[in-house]
């Protein structure tokens, strides 16, 4: 064969690669663009949101200048515990699966609440992406320790392995350091800093192996901590508390225990008789922080389980406290309670109140902890209310509206089981959220947006913005109580049309399938964007709906807000409000 040839042939194959090449980029583009076009997913715009309290106690009981309510926190907040550095005081909750972990609050008089977001609010470092709702964050203590002028948290983490932690900070205004795995086991850890500079954890714990003496024995362990090395020293854990005040009666669950000095005597504070009906707060006393500790001849200090059932402005379930020096030297606890409907439910959660303390004698006393709780109480002297304005956190009947137009989104909106900011995006019109393939039910991080259910008699409105694919696509508001009890509300595509579903998730016994129905549906016109509410007075929820700038048209009737209850749905939470979006859809119209 010739040079020439030779040359020809190259070319041609030259040639030849560049149009196999060329053919190949051709349809790895149209591929590209198809999957990119399957990608995109249908994202709704919320552009606002209002929510409105109106229970009728504080209709009732109006406060005076010289008043502030109780409950300081509505809605779910539980399991308080509090410190303070000088005429500064910081308050953590538990948080559960709820993202950032361990809520935190700021005030400088005990009145006054800024909310300050979550302790663990790294998903590096908290995780909780396959935990239940009523598990992650358990019963978290704060503590100041001015001999190295830091602030600790300690917390059961049910998620990741992580167990007991501690993390730290000098300011807790300016975040937290990263988690210190501690090596004890139990729950509701809190740490005691001595005058002499030495460090105890306390904690709640099962009895030793094979001295269980019934169910709900539990015992108080405490343990010597390491504060160079960030550990309780092995080895030196001992049971300081065993079953409770009085074992012979077999009490339950004592835990959520704090150290204190006072007068040179070292006391023990714990709840017991477990977080339900027959919660209370009991005390101890000891020469020695390890002991022995001897139960005060008066308790329980505070609870609410001996009053009758039927009473006005019940609050009940009153526990799990902590006490801290208030203004002006007057004690003051903080603590976790409820206020049942009329029905006796807990759909607003465990909130946290607080009560000043007397301990002008040997022991503390919660002042009316026996009585039943009042709506409202005296402000400590010097002390101006200016709660729900600037920027303090509101109580009583209010109104919280958000058109997401605010440089940094209110700490009151939050994550399950992950951060928001994985599925919401600030716009002119106002919050998108990017939808998960993941559906409400799952114990998976759910694309929904929420902010507690704060009242018995509430609305809860937005706008929406939004055009649904097909029947996986979902967008609307949600009430929900866990996984597997709540209901959802929104706009769906199906066989080319839109669609208003109403859909009941319930979960019989807390085992088994979730059992999902749906209560009604509605073809709509869907050509602006529409309003979706949410509206309760006690255990009766509505769910209403908003077209082309009507008034609002009930979906479904009334419905009972019996599944969104602490006590019927069990757990720990309670009612979240959310603004839902999913390409997981599994609520489909009915035929009419």
């Amino acid at each position: 064969m010739d040079r020439f040839q030779l040359l020809l042939d190259k070319n041609y194959n030259i040639r030849l690669k560049l149009v196999v090449a060329f053919i190949f980029l051709i349809i790895t583009v149209v591929k590209g663009q198809t999957n990119q076009k399957s990608d995109i997913k249908a994202s709704p715009v919320f552009s606002k949101v209002t929510y409105q309290g109106n229970d009728e106690v504080y209709n009732k009981f109006p406060l005076r200048s010289n008043e502030f309510y109780s409950p300081i926190l509505q809605g779910c907040y539980p399991d308080p515990a509090i410190t303070k550095k000088g005429d500064d005081y910081y308050m953590v909750c538990s948080s559960f699966a709820m993202f950032p972990g361990v809520p935190i609050f700021h005030s400088k008089d005990l009145v006054n609440w800024t909310d300050l977001g979550g302790v663990l609010n790294n998903v590096s470092d908290f995780n909780p992406k396959n935990t239940g709702i009523s598990e992650g964050v358990y019963a978290p203590g704060i503590t100041y320790n001015p001999y190295n002028d830091t602030f600790y948290v300690i917390v059961t983490v049910f998620s990741e392995g992580l167990g007991n932690i501690v993390v730290k900070t000098k300011d807790p205004q300016k975040g937290w350091g990263r988690p210190i795995k501690l090596d004890f086991g139990g729950i509701d850890p809190s740490i005691f800093f001595d005058d002499n500079g030495k460090a105890y954890v306390v904690h709640n714990d099962a009895p030793d192996k094979g001295k269980e003496l019934y169910n709900g024995h539990r015992v108080i362990k405490i343990w010597d901590y390491d504060l160079e090395n960030d550990r309780v020293i092995p080895g030196t854990d001992k049971i300081i508390v065993n079953g409770g005040t009085d074992i012979s009666k077999k009490p339950i669950w004592i835990e959520a225990p704090h150290l204190y000095k006072r007068n040179n005597k070292y006391y023990l504070m714990c709840a017991e008789g477990g977080t339900g009906g027959n919660h209370s707060e009991v005390i101890f006393i000891s020469d020695h922080p390890r002991g022995p500790f001897l139960p005060a001849p008066n308790n329980p200090i505070l609870t609410q389980r001996h009053l009758p059932i039927e009473r006005e402005n019940k609050v009940d379930w009153a526990g799990h406290a902590d006490i801290v020096e208030g203004p002006n030297g007057q004690n003051y606890g903080v603590f976790l309670a409820v206020r049942p409907n009329e029905k006796h439910r807990v759909n607003t959660g465990r909130e946290t109140f607080i009560l000043p303390v007397d301990w002008s004698g040997i022991f503390p006393v919660f002042e009316n902890g026996l009585q039943p709780l009042e709506p409202k109480l005296a402000m400590p002297v010097g002390v101006e209310n200016q709660v729900g304005k600037n920027d303090f956190f509101p109580s009583g009947n209010f109104t919280f509206t958000d058109d997401f137009t605010a440089k940094q989104l209110d700490y009151r909106w939050i994550g399950l089981r992950g951060p928001r900011e994985e599925f919401v995006n600030k716009t002119t019109n106002g919050l998108k959220i990017t939808p998960f393939d993941t559906n409400i039910k799952e114990v998976k991080p759910t694309s929904t947006l929420f902010y507690r259910q704060q009242h018995n008699t509430f609305s809860f409105s937005t706008t929406l913005n939004y055009k649904p694919k097909s029947e996986h696509d979902l967008a609307g508001v949600v009430a929900l109580q866990n996984e597997g009890s709540n209901y959802v509300f929104g706009v769906t595509r199906y066989n080319n049309k839109y669609f208003f579903v109403l859909q009941k998730n319930s979960w019989p016994n807390r085992q088994g399938k979730i059992i999902s129905t749906i209560v009604a549906s509605k073809e709509i016109e869907l050509n602006k964007p529409i309003k979706l509410q949410i509206k309760a007075e006690g255990d009766n929820y509505e769910f209403n709906y908003a077209i082309n700038g009507a008034g609002y048209t009930n979906l479904g009737g009334i419905v009972s807000g019996d599944i969104l209850s602490t006590d019927v749905a069990g757990g720990f939470t309670g009612c979240l409000l959310g603004l839902y979006a999913t390409s997981a859809n599994d609520a489909l119209p009915v035929k009419e």
